[in-house]
């Protein structure tokens, strides 16, 4: 009965964190336009599923399983509707239905949270997982978005979590569901290699730490922990794990059986000889593209060339090499920050687990990684982290159980809930935004960072209701995003690069109306793409807005002067009289003022 009573309350734990956390990603993404990124996901996902190729994706960069798991209902509502959908038209209609097919991947990310906690600390250590990652604003936002982040973030938390698991066990508990989990990681996401074999060596590292603890000199364990790395064994899991993963990533993705243009353009760019003669016939007759290697070779590209990036109101063309430890301590709620430093004064041990080492071995990893247009990149890095210090938490507490500490630690845990529960409420329903009170809070975050981080074209919506409550007609609108919910809203849009800019730097037929300019373009790396982007971003920093939305700055753009006067000598012509002879009186009464 025990035991009966035991389960009862972890599974209702469970499930009360998982029903509250998703009323808060479903209530959130209703109050949200697209993001940027989602309009091509569900456009592109439910053509794969009509024609069965996932071609466009793969060209793109982009993994299958996500987009292909949220489009799954729309694609279900066209066979029975005998009719398809035109993305661009239905989008509004499409969104919302798109975006719970993300649900399913964060049940299986708290699941794995929940289990990975019990497996590092004990029944406490599962219960305070599920809490403080049902709690992060940061997985919360992307939860409630039709992406790839939280995809891939729960697949390699079921990654780690099973190869751990399965260290002393048999082959298939070993290196068979491991397996299964790395090639859903890649499927998920093109990082989802590399997170997955770097997370894979930092679980073994921890492993072999745990075995060789009760030796006494300090050398000699290190020996021992590094020999376990190029132990024959471990080396042959490995290379299982990862060829099996991969060839499953293949096998799902398949090919067209089509040459590659890319690999045909660079061997007809070779110098005259033999080597170009034979590339260019190899590049001609090998027809195995698209498959799975054309969009994790494009991500290893985009990585090498770079992006521009915004960091705390500077502009880099190239990226910055601490972007990503200096983002996280901006996006990252307070307690998250500061439980790495209480623990360490009052129980270093307890950081001993497997989810902080590889927390450290993703920060380490993330120096190089030169794609910097958000935190969401590298999400595993945040989750993993927050997984590992509620395990840190408890298990603390267990090993100071008659410490003058332990009721300071149920303080922590308790405090350190409660904190990140107000974090996600209080922002609800901008938890893209979310920005800890160290650097200023949300309201002042678009200072700090851009892009994903903040202003990811999300605040239409939001948009249209400001305009909507302040009877605003000539509302003239700029931002950086995809929603083509813009082309049915009563706003004047326009196009980054055609922008018609006047002496003053702002667009001219906006003069004498009402701008509505999106955060990324005002602060952010996009206004470094377009020339006149940049002369206008610099221009409205100049400008203090009348109002704003979480996203959106809005300007009462004076008219310009001399449009105003050729506008006068245009309506003196129409009544009749001379520019020179009109009393002043005029231009300000009767009929034509």
């Amino acid at each position: 009965m025990g035991w009966c009573k035991g389960r009862l309350e972890e599974s209702g734990w469970l499930l009360f964190w998982l029903i509250a956390s998703s009323a808060w990603c479903v209530s959130a993404s209703a109050r949200l336009s697209a993001t940027f990124d989602e309009p091509t996901y569900i456009s592109l996902g439910l053509e794969s599923w009509r024609t069965g190729s996932y071609k466009p994706l793969l060209d793109l960069g982009t993994m299958p399983l996500p987009p292909l798991m949220q489009t799954l209902p729309l694609h279900l509502w066209e066979r029975w509707r005998g009719e398809s959908f035109d993305t661009a038209r239905d989008l509004n209609r499409l969104l919302p239905i798109a975006r719970l097919g993300t649900l399913p991947f964060w049940w299986l990310l708290l699941l794995y949270g929940w289990l990975a906690g019990r497996q590092m600390a004990g029944i406490w250590g599962g219960r305070l997982s599920v809490v403080f990652l049902a709690c992060e604003p940061n997985l919360l936002a992307h939860a409630s978005l039709a992406t790839t982040d939280v995809a891939v973030t729960a697949c390699l938390v079921a990654l780690l979590y099973h190869f751990r698991r399965g260290r002393d066990r048999q082959w298939r508990q070993r290196v068979l569901t491991p397996a299964i989990w790395f090639a859903l990681a890649v499927l998920a996401k093109a990082s989802g290699l590399v997170f997955g074999l770097l997370g894979l060596v930092t679980v073994e590292l921890e492993y072999q730490g745990m075995m060789a603890a009760e030796t006494a000199d300090r050398r000699t364990r290190l020996r021992q922990v590094m020999g376990g790395l190029l132990r024959k064994s471990f080396r042959q899991d490995l290379m299982q794990i990862g060829g099996l993963g991969l060839l499953a990533v293949f096998c799902f993705c398949g090919s067209e059986g089509l040459p590659s243009p890319s690999f045909i353009e660079w061997a007809r760019q070779l110098p005259e000889g033999l080597l170009r003669s034979s590339m260019t016939w190899l590049a001609e007759h090998l027809c195995i593209f698209s498959n799975a290697g054309v969009a994790l070779v494009r991500q290893v590209r985009h990585n090498v060339q770079g992006h521009g990036v915004f960091l705390l109101e500077q502009v880099a063309k190239r990226a910055i090499w601490y972007y990503f430890p200096l983002a996280l301590s901006i996006k990252s709620p307070i307690p998250v920050l500061a439980l790495p430093l209480f623990l360490a004064v009052v129980c270093r041990r307890a950081l001993g687990n497997w989810a902080c080492f590889t927390a450290l071995a993703f920060l380490l990893f993330s120096l190089a990684c030169r794609v910097q247009t958000g935190i969401r990149l590298v999400l595993p890095l945040l989750c993993i982290a927050v997984l590992g210090l509620a395990a840190a938490l408890a298990t603390a507490r267990q090993q100071l159980a008659r410490s003058r500490w332990r009721p300071l630690l149920t303080a922590g845990a308790a405090f350190s809930a409660a904190w990140l529960l107000w974090a996600s409420l209080s922002v609800w329903p901008h938890g893209l935004c979310y920005t800890n009170e160290l650097w200023g809070g949300t309201a002042n975050g678009y200072r700090c960072l851009s892009d994903s981080n903040y202003d990811w074209g999300q605040g239409l919506t939001e948009l249209a209701q400001w305009q909507e409550t302040h009877h605003v007609r000539d509302l003239h609108v700029m931002y950086y995003g995809t929603d083509t919910k813009l082309l049915s809203l009563p706003m004047k849009a326009y196009i980054p690069g055609a922008l018609q800019l006047d002496d003053d730097d702002l667009p001219a037929p906006a003069r004498g109306h009402t701008l509505a300019v999106g955060a990324s373009i005002v602060y952010g790396s996009v206004s470094e793409i377009f020339p006149d982007l940049k002369a206008l971003a610099k221009a409205l920093r100049k400008i203090e807005p009348v109002d704003r939305t979480m996203t959106f700055f809005i300007y009462r753009l004076p008219p310009d002067e001399k449009m105003a006067a050729a506008e006068k000598d245009r309506q003196r012509a129409v009544c009749g009289a001379k520019p020179q002879d009109t009393p002043a009186a005029a231009l300000t009464s009767g009929p034509h003022r």
